[in-house]
């Protein structure tokens, strides 16, 4: 098994595309889906905390199963998927995306009052 990738991190929008580039590294093989649930994650950081807070990426393969956690330090709120996006709508559709990638995944997303949010699938080979 493998060692973790641990990114602390800024929450700023000029991150997301190192941290997508980091990711695809450690992993060793194209993994758009993963990219994307960090991307996800990190902007509604942006958004709902604002810029420049201090996050931690962490992304952990293991023979069949891979996890991604991104922790911020805001206790107040957990994230919550609260209604469908509509038409219109330019925002709204960031965890409800991550919910159904993970369960086609066959994984799930965790919300803990810690401020981690979770999502695992199967393992990303590389």
């Amino acid at each position: 098994m493998r060692s973790s990738l641990t990114l602390e991190l800024p929450a700023i929008p000029k991150e997301l595309r190192e941290v997508r580039r980091e990711v695809r590294a450690y992993v060793g093989e194209p993994c758009a889906d993963l990219q994307l649930c960090v991307s996800e994650l990190l902007a509604n950081v942006i958004r709902h905390l604002g810029e420049g807070v201090p996050v931690t990426v962490r992304v952990s393969c293991t023979r069949d199963r891979t996890r991604l956690e991104v922790t911020d330090p805001d206790p107040r709120a957990l994230p919550v998927l609260c209604r469908t996006a509509g038409e219109d709508d330019e925002s709204g559709r960031g965890l409800a995306l991550l919910d159904a990638l993970s369960v086609r995944w066959g994984g799930s997303v965790a919300r803990r009052q810690d401020r981690v949010v979770r999502t695992g699938g199967p393992a990303v080979r590389g």
